[in-house]
């Protein structure tokens, strides 16, 4: 199982939390220590730390903090998109009752949705894909703000982002062109039928006046518009 352990806290003040049966007992506590050595203040931020085999990731937004520990081995990408998920369903859930809750005061509900979110993005790949597509631009963002360091030191994870960059830009650019040909379609079109329209109204006009003027050639009217017997 990929994540083994998650918590979600005001400050440091845990209000939920759940661990996996296999787990390492003092999760909890590692959890506490990292929680205390966050820096102060309400600011956002995300970060990792490895301690042995396993990495506790962290998420703090709008004063609440999530966190979860999973096997090294574990692509970081999936706890990160799991801890956003708990955090949008836990705020979703308590509102504002989550800023003067005791401890452990969502520990009974909250801890079933945690063990639920844990296996299924441990083990449901479906999971993962679901909220790529919902916050795309979102991860890049955690991976470049946590990893900046290991970025540096890697030129491969450096040109995997440069990569990227230019797939979105390039991305852009294709629909800017797509724009501008579909409206230079659009108006080509519109002219067409505005030019249809006209000639279709230019014949009918034609056809009335040749029947009331006594021929194709509106013999009748011509000679009463010029006084000819």
């Amino acid at each position: 199982m990929g994540i083994l352990y998650g918590m979600v806290a005001r400050g440091q003040t845990v209000l939920a939390e759940f661990s996996c049966p296999t787990t390492i007992t003092n999760a909890g506590a590692i959890s506490r220590q990292i929680l205390e050595k966050l820096p102060s203040g309400n600011a956002d931020s995300n970060a990792s730390f490895s301690q042995g085999r396993h990495i506790f990731h962290v998420m703090r937004t709008d004063s609440l903090t999530v966190l979860c520990m999973a096997d090294d081995a574990f692509e970081r990408r999936i706890p990160f998109s799991f801890l956003q998920e708990i955090h949008q369903r836990f705020e979703k859930t308590y509102g504002r009752a989550i800023l003067s809750a005791a401890p452990y005061a969502m520990n009974d509900d909250f801890s079933r949705v945690l063990s639920q979110e844990m296996e299924r993005y441990s083990t449901d790949p479906d999971a993962d894909r679901l909220n790529r597509l919902k916050g795309e631009m979102s991860q890049v963002k955690i991976v470049m703000i946590n990893n900046i360091e290991k970025v540096l030191e890697r030129g491969d994870r450096l040109a995997l982002l440069v990569e990227k960059a230019s797939t979105l830009q390039g991305n852009t650019l294709g629909f800017k062109r797509q724009s501008r040909r579909l409206r230079s379609t659009m108006w080509w079109g519109n002219f067409k039928l505005t030019g249809a329209l006209l000639l279709i109204l230019v014949i009918i006009i034609y056809i009335v006046l040749a029947f009331l003027c006594d021929g194709l050639l509106m013999h009748s009217c011509i000679s009463q518009s010029f006084g000819f017997n």
